[in-house]
C-alpha cells in the first residue's frame, strides 16, 4: 500500500500504420555532461500509529505492541546523466539514500521508517546506493542497474522514509506518437527500510506492456507479468476525460487485474487466481473536485485476494487503493467518496486538502466474513 497514490494513466498496445514515427530524441541530444542533473530531495516523515483494541497488530497487544511511533529524516540523492552525441548515445544514473533516526525506541519501533536489529531497536541510520547504465537508439531506451520503476505490474514504492530499488533491465521505447512501449526483467528488489539489493525476496521479474492515447482524452493499457515461483499478471485500464466547459470536467477510471497464484506462493497446496477491478468517476469544477469509487475482488486465499510484494509494493493500481489499506481482500467489495479542493483559487497557491471514506464488506476469511473501513484527511503545501 501506498501513503499516496498517482493516478498514472497507461494505455494499450495498438498502433495504426498510418501514425507517423516522433522526431528522434537521439539526434537532438545535448551531451553527456550538458543533459546532466542532480538532485537532492530532503524528506522528514513522523508516522505515528496507535492499535487501538488490538486492530491490525498481528499479534494481541501483551505480546506486541499497541502504540508505534517513529521520526526520522531521508536523503534521497538522483543524478541523471545526459546521453553522449551519435547515433547510440550512453549515459549512467546514480542512486543515493540515507535515512537518519531522529526519535523511537524499541518499544516504539516497527512503523516501517528503519530497519530494526535483533535486540528490537530501530538502527540510528541506513543507506543504500546504485547505479545504472542507460543506452539510447532513436526514441528507444535499454538501462540495466538499481533504478525506480513506476509500471502498473511493477511499481517500487514510495510510501515510507526511503523508496523501494530495483536492479535490473528496463527497454522503453516511443517511437511511435502517442505509443509507449515497455519491456523488463528484473532480479532484485530493495525494501524500503532495508540495505540488501535483494531484501524483498524477489528472485525473478519478466514484464511487457505498452501504453497508448487514442486522443487527449482517451487512452487505454495492457500488461503482462511473470514473477518466478510466485504468480502471473495481467492488467488493463481505460481512461476518459470529458471536458464540460465553464471550468468543468467529468473523468472515468477503469483498473484491472487477473491474477494467477501458484502454490509455491498460496502456501494452500494447489494454484489459485483473483480478478480485481475498479472504477472511479471525478467531477471537478472550479476549485473543487468530487469523487466517487467501487471496487471488487474475486478468489485468492486464506483471506488475501489480490497479492503483491515480490513485484514490488507499488504495483496496485486501483481507485481504492489508499493510505492505509488496498481494500484487496478475498471476494471484497468497497467504495469510496472523496472530496478535494485546491486553495489557489482562494489567495493560497500549493495549498490544497483532501478527505475521503471507503468502506470494504463481505470479505472471506477463514474464520467467516469481514469487513473493514477507513477515513482520511490529508493537507498539502
Amino acid at each position: 500500500m501506498q501513503v499516496m497514490k498517482w493516478s498514472v494513466i497507461a494505455m494499450a498496445v495498438a498502433a495504426g500504420t498510418s501514425q507517423m514515427a516522433l522526431a528522434s530524441s537521439q539526434s537532438e541530444s545535448e551531451g553527456f555532461v550538458e543533459g546532466s542533473s542532480l538532485t537532492i530531495f530532503n524528506r522528514n516523515m513522523y508516522m505515528n500509529r496507535d492499535f487501538r483494541d488490538n486492530g491490525n497488530n498481528g499479534t494481541p497487544t501483551e505480546n506486541g505492541q499497541s502504540y508505534r511511533e517513529e521520526w526520522g529524516h531521508g536523503f534521497i540523492g538522483t543524478f541523471e546523466s545526459g546521453f553522449t552525441q551519435g547515433t547510440i548515445g550512453v549515459g549512467v544514473d546514480a542512486i543515493g539514500l540515507l535515512g537518519v533516526k531522529l526519535d523511537t525506541g524499541r518499544g516504539r519501533a516497527g512503523n516501517g521508517l528503519f530497519p530494526i536489529d535483533d535486540d528490537g531497536r530501530a538502527r540510528d541510520d541506513y543507506s543504500h546506493a546504485g547505479a545504472a547504465v542507460k543506452f539510447r537508439l532513436s526514441n528507444t531506451v535499454l538501462k540495466y542497474g538499481t533504478q525506480f520503476v513506476a509500471l502498473p505490474v511493477f511499481s517500487t514504492d514510495d510510501a515510507r522514509l526511503l523508496p523501494e530499488t530495483a536492479r535490473g533491465t528496463l527497454i522503453t521505447s516511443s517511437e511511435i506518437e502517442g505509443l509507449e512501449l515497455n519491456a523488463g526483467r528484473f532480479t532484485a528488489l530493495s525494501g524500503k527500510a532495508q540495505t540488501g539489493h535483494d531484501s524483498e525476496g524477489l528472485e525473478e521479474i519478466n514484464f511487457v506492456g505498452g501504453t497508448y492515447a487514442f486522443s487527449d482524452n482517451l487512452s487505454t493499457s495492457l500488461y503482462y507479468s511473470d514473477v518466478k515461483d510466485a504468480f502471473q499478471k495481467y492488467y488493463g485500464n481505460v481512461n476518459y476525460n470529458m471536458g464540460l466547459g465553464a471550468d468543468q470536467s467529468l473523468a472515468f477510471d477503469f483498473n484491472i487485474y487477473q491474477s494467477e497464484y501458484e502454490s509455491e506462493f498460496t502456501e494452500t497446496g494447489s494454484d489459485e487466481d483473483n480478478t480485481i477491478w475498479s472504477l472511479a468517476a471525478t467531477y471537478g469544477i472550479d476549485a473543487h473536485k468530487f469523487t466517487v469509487a467501487y471496487q471488487q475482488s474475486h478468489g485468492g486465499f486464506n483471506g488475501t485476494g489480490y497479492a503483491y510484494g515480490p513485484d514490488a509494493n507499488g504495483t496496485v493500481w486501483l481507485a481504492n487503493s489508499v493510505q492505509y489499506s488496498d481494500f484487496n481482500g478475498e471476494d471484497e467489495k468497497s467504495w469510496q467518496v472523496r472530496y478535494d479542493i485546491d486553495m489557489s483559487a482562494f489567495g493560497a497557491p500549493g495549498l490544497s486538502f483532501m478527505t475521503r471514506y471507503l468502506s470494504g464488506y463481505d470479505i472471506s476469511t477463514p474464520t467467516g466474513e469481514g469487513e473493514e473501513r477507513e477515513w482520511n484527511v490529508e493537507a498539502k503545501y
